[in-house]
């Protein structure tokens, strides 16, 4: 069993990450699990703990779906939070424009549907996860910083390939391993 998703790597500049580490700095006082830098990625699709044999029929949708998807570039821009603004549980920021990463992820869980895996049950919408809110001991102050924070932009990222992951779980965070490489407009690499 290994457990796998497919996702787009990022690589923010240096003054998002900069803004990035600021937020995470203030919000020390929290109990928030922030992901690693060199993490960052877009999720495409979370397939969870999936059997081995299981990864050439996804290789073969995710090689179909990049040779049919073209590069694309978007920006990081804004952050806000899944949950209710009392229950806060993860921070995640925008992306914009979101349409064509969107038209991607249906298409994917369409094309893995026809291959028999069941679609997602709740409507995809494309975020970065920042953070898992795990404890909030001043709600109100969260709320403060959040909102001085919430116009935070990255510069332009173009979009040329995606990658599909394994994730080991550890006690000092996720590893993520890079099974298999999907270059847009093209085939995979390895």
């Amino acid at each position: 069993m290994k457990r796998l998703f497919v996702a787009i790597k990022i690589s923010p500049d240096k003054e998002y990450l900069e803004a990035f580490r600021m937020l995470k700095a203030q919000f020390r006082h929290e109990k928030i699990k922030w992901v690693e830098e060199q993490n960052i990625h877009i999720t495409l699709k979370f397939f969870g703990e999936m059997e081995e044999n299981r990864i050439p029929e996804i290789d073969g949708v995710l090689r179909e779906l990049a040779g049919e998807t073209e590069t694309f570039s978007f920006s990081l821009r804004n952050l806000g939070i899944f949950g209710s603004s009392y229950n806060p549980k993860v921070i995640w920021a925008g992306i914009e424009p979101y349409t064509k990463l969107s038209e991607i992820m249906k298409l994917l869980q369409d094309k893995l549907q026809v291959t028999g895996f069941e679609k997602d049950r709740q409507n995809t919408v494309p975020h970065l996860t920042l953070g898992r809110i795990k404890e909030l001991k001043d709600k109100h102050l969260f709320q403060q910083i959040l909102s001085q924070h919430k116009n935070i932009a990255s510069e332009v990222l173009r979009v040329d390939r995606f990658f599909l992951y394994e994730s080991i779980l550890k006690k000092e965070g996720p590893v993520y391993l890079v099974l298999k490489t999907y270059i847009l407009g093209g085939e995979r690499v390895s």
